[in-house]
């Protein structure tokens, strides 16, 4: 079993709890024009409009596929912003092994690992069987199995991976469902159902909430948060702001989420029952 994954970090303090592995897959089933991590929404194509635009002659074809050398790249990422479709050629393919094998050269250092994206579960087949690994290799005993997900994905979905997961980091982009569709390009129903349903097995470790002027910072988006928080019970939730890193396109257009009205917003939520409310740590 094989992944597509766009970036591995060894280390991250700020996806989940502790110390952590991150795998972020390739693709998304979502298409937001606000997203931070654009290049990770497509899937390569080998179209070749990359090529000419990498200066250091990382690209190449090999029997009509992108070919990437590593060794000659210097990450400047202008191949990222030739790309029509939003892939990365830089993308490796790894195996439920390859992974294995870092987290045990890593593990002294780790408390977990966590698969975000692009969209963790595009690629669930994948991440089951390495969450299943993981959690029968007694050399990786203790770390946690986390999930980042847009929770777009349905009851059967949940119902293979949840059983292999510690807990899922759960993104609801809108209340409204017309504000959804144009952040996101879908519907939210799956998302919804794939809280209470995370919350339901004891696997939702954070509901997230980010915050975008002018479309998800309204008393009205901020009160079904409330609502919808409450309904599931005792849940952490986490607020986070708009900001451009990343963005590209008309979004980058977009202002910018102000500190004062992530507050605002926070005590609102508190005020109306929400005990656990988190707010950025940093503002740049």
């Amino acid at each position: 079993m094989r992944a597509s994954v766009s970036k591995v970090l060894r280390w991250s303090a700020v996806d989940g709890p502790g110390n952590r592995l991150v795998l972020f897959l390739q693709g998304c089933n979502f298409a937001c024009p606000g997203c931070h991590n654009p290049h990770t929404i497509g899937i390569c194509n080998d179209c070749g409009d990359c090529i000419p635009a990498c200066p250091q002659g990382a690209l190449g074809l090999a029997d009509g596929k992108i070919a990437f050398n590593p060794n000659l790249c210097d990450q400047c990422d202008l191949c990222l912003r030739a790309c029509p479709i939003s892939a990365s050629p830089m993308t490796e393919s790894l195996s439920v092994a390859d992974v294995l094998a870092q987290l045990r050269a890593n593990r002294p250092f780790l408390n977990g690992i966590t698969i975000s994206g692009g969209e963790a579960t595009v690629q669930a087949k994948f991440v089951e069987a390495l969450f299943a690994a993981v959690g029968a290799d007694p050399a990786l005993a203790g770390l946690t199995r986390f999930i980042d997900s847009n929770g777009h994905l349905g009851p059967l979905g949940w119902q293979r991976l949840l059983p292999v997961t510690d807990g899922l980091m759960l993104d609801i982009k809108a209340f409204d469902p017309a504000t959804h569709a144009t952040l996101t390009g879908r519907d939210n129903a799956k998302s919804l159902a794939s809280a209470r349903i995370a919350h339901a097995a004891g696997k939702l470790y954070e509901l997230r909430f980010l915050m975008v002027p002018g479309f998800t910072d309204s008393a009205a988006e901020i009160d079904a948060l409330a609502t919808f928080a409450l309904g599931l019970g005792q849940v952490r939730l986490k607020l986070n702001a708009y900001q451009h890193h990343g963005v590209q396109g008309a979004a980058r257009n977009w202002p910018k989420m102000p500190r004062a009205g992530v507050e605002a917003a926070a005590a609102r939520l508190r005020a109306a029952g929400v005990s656990e409310v988190i707010t950025p740590a940093v503002w740049l």
